[in-house]
């Protein structure tokens, strides 16, 4: 009897040790919480301030009328106007016409900087980055100079004689997907690029060595390798595209009515704050949706992170 009273002591013992480390261990958690709490605090006040309340105040003016009471009247306008129909088909068609081009001008590149050695791949890639020190207002302006009538291109083209009179290269939808394809290539080709130099070359090896020809060692096990780079890349351009304004505004000649620039004419020409918001709201809900979209095909980590 006194071998199980001790057992049983010894029992209740470890019980009450390990309910007074679990306790303690409960505790130590909370404070921790606590500390993490007391030091987001003010990055999560931040993103409140500058993200969240403006989004608040963009979808309540959104529901404004132009009497100034609540109302749907800025979404009924849009779904009753051929008008807005046509501004998100432009908006849509440039951005997938963009992403379309990037991806073909922006594959191969990627994948020759992939193939060069390190040394030579990184003076390279200083050629990709260099559009960033520029101002992006400044590249536009600087297509316009090149594509106008009287431009370097035409003139250039016409003193040699490829063609008689000045092409129309700019204030229409060519000019802008030019613009647009030079600003957004660095941003499909950086995603790319990482994610084919995590490729092994083993695998490549590995086909040639069961018989695969080059041909069929890139497309049978390269490409479908890369295709989550490219895929995050492709997803980059075509969300970036949906909001821009200077490159429409500028190269389109308001030929080119993208959303963004819309939202600026309800705003400077129509003083109609509630119109814009409506607009902004839409986009921003479309925006949303299509990359909840691509959450379902790639998760957004491994987008934000260049397909990994």
């Amino acid at each position: 009897m006194s071998d199980a009273a001790a057992r049983i002591a010894a029992t209740d013992a470890a019980t009450m040790l390990h309910g007074a480390n679990a306790a303690e261990l409960r505790a130590s958690e909370r404070g921790e919480r606590r500390s993490l709490l007391g030091l987001t605090s003010p990055a999560v006040l931040l993103v409140l301030v500058i993200m969240v309340l403006p989004v608040g105040w963009l979808f309540y003016l959104s529901f404004i009328g132009s009497d100034g009471t609540f109302s749907m009247e800025n979404y009924t306008r849009m779904l009753e106007s051929k008008a807005y129909g046509r501004i998100f088909w432009t908006t849509f068609k440039v951005s997938f016409l963009t992403t379309g081009i990037c991806i073909v001008i922006g594959y191969p590149l990627a994948y020759f900087l992939a193939q060069l050695p390190s040394r030579a791949a990184n003076i390279c890639m200083l050629a990709v980055l260099l559009p960033f020190w520029t101002s992006l207002l400044v590249r536009t302006y600087a297509w316009l100079v090149l594509l106008q009538r009287r431009g370097l291109i035409n003139e250039w083209g016409m003193g040699l004689g490829l063609w008689g009179e000045p092409l129309p290269l700019v204030h229409n939808l060519n000019g802008t997907l030019i613009g647009m394809v030079h600003i957004m290539l660095p941003f499909l080709i950086l995603p790319l690029y990482s994610s084919m130099k995590q490729i092994s070359p083993d695998y490549l090896k590995a086909a040639s060595n069961l018989g695969a020809t080059p041909a069929q060692s890139f497309w049978q096990v390269f490409f479908p390798l890369s295709l989550p780079g490219l895929f995050a890349g492709s997803l980059i351009v075509f969300v970036l595209c949906l909001g821009f304004f200077v490159t429409p505004a500028v190269l389109g000649g308001g030929k080119v009515i993208m959303v963004s620039n819309q939202i600026t004419n309800n705003i400077e020409l129509f003083f109609n704050w509630g119109a814009a918001s409506a607009l902004g709201v839409v986009l921003l809900v479309l925006t949303l949706a299509i990359l909840w979209g691509a959450s379902k095909v790639l998760p957004l980590d491994n987008i934000i992170g260049g397909g990994h």
